[in-house]
This record gives structure tokens, C-alpha cells and sequence, in this order.
């Protein structure tokens, strides 16, 4: 499958789940799951230890996830990723995206061997509609440079 591809049937499934929030409200995963809540996402942030995130339940582990969520966001470092590729392939989980700087060679091999689709060095923001402020400017360069995935 195409990355374009990839990416649209990513985006349009409204149940995600999402690894990589923080106490720290200013990092980037927070930023996320703020966000695809705003835009009408049913986010499910995976954190041993948080109860919730921007009152957000969260679930302290792959297991504890809905059935139905099939979809996550990485947005941790490639050694934690690539662990969590395995476990999640474990748990139903069929899709991937791989914020940028999750990605690695071995966190790629991970969702491949485990039968995963993925998607790695895109922001999600940039494709989940409606897409706003510097994001909107961002894909409009990217566009117009052609690194957007046709």
C-alpha cells in the first residue's frame, strides 16, 4: 500500500489509541491528544501510571484497551517503539502511525514481521482533518515542494 494510502486510512478511523502523553501538559503527545479530541477522535492514551490526561482516561496497558480500537499513535522513542509494536500486535492492533522521531530500521522490521501497517516520519496533525494553524501552512509547503505523499 502506497503511503498516501496508508495515511487516509489511518486518519479516518475515530478510535486511537495513543502512547507517548505526559504529565508534562507541553509535550508533544498531550499536544496530540488534545488535538484529535478536538477534531472529533475517541482517543485512548495508553500510561502505566496516569489516570487521566486532560480528562482523558487513560489505560495503564495494551490489554486494557476496547476491542475495537485497532489503530495507534507512537509518539516515544524508537527503543520503547519497538517494544510496543510487539506487544501491541498482540493485542489486535493492525495500524501504526509512527510520529516522527519513532521511527527506526528495527521499529519498521517490528511492524512488518508482526503483520503491521504503518506509517512513520509524518505528523499526524498535518493530515487529520480539519487541518489548522501552522500545520495548515506546513502541508501547504510540503505541497508545493513536493514531499506531500501522493
Amino acid at each position: 500500500m502506497n503511503k498516501k494510502k496508508s495515511i487516509d486510512e489511518f486518519v479516518s478511523k475515530k478510535k486511537l489509541a495513543i502512547v507517548g502523553v505526559s504529565r508534562n501538559k507541553k509535550k508533544f503527545g498531550n499536544y496530540i491528544c488534545k488535538e484529535l479530541s478536538k477534531k472529533g477522535y475517541q482517543i485512548f492514551p495508553v500510561h502505566p501510571s496516569l489516570e487521566k490526561v486532560d480528562g482523558v482516561e487513560c489505560y495503564e496497558s495494551f490489554e486494557k484497551l476496547p476491542e475495537d480500537v485497532d489503530s495507534l499513535i507512537l509518539n516515544i522513542p524508537p527503543y520503547k517503539a519497538k517494544e510496543a509494536v510487539k506487544e501491541v500486535a498482540q493485542q489486535g492492533i493492525k495500524r501504526v502511525w509512527l510520529q516522527q522521531g519513532s521511527s527506526s530500521d528495527e521499529v519498521l522490521k517490528a511492524c512488518t514481521d508482526n503483520g503491521i501497517e504503518y506509517v512513520d516520519n509524518e505528523c499526524i496533525i498535518m493530515y487529520a482533518e480539519p487541518v489548522e494553524s501552522f500545520h495548515k501552512i506546513h502541508r501547504f509547503i510540503w505541497k508545493l515542494i513536493g514531499k506531500y505523499p501522493k
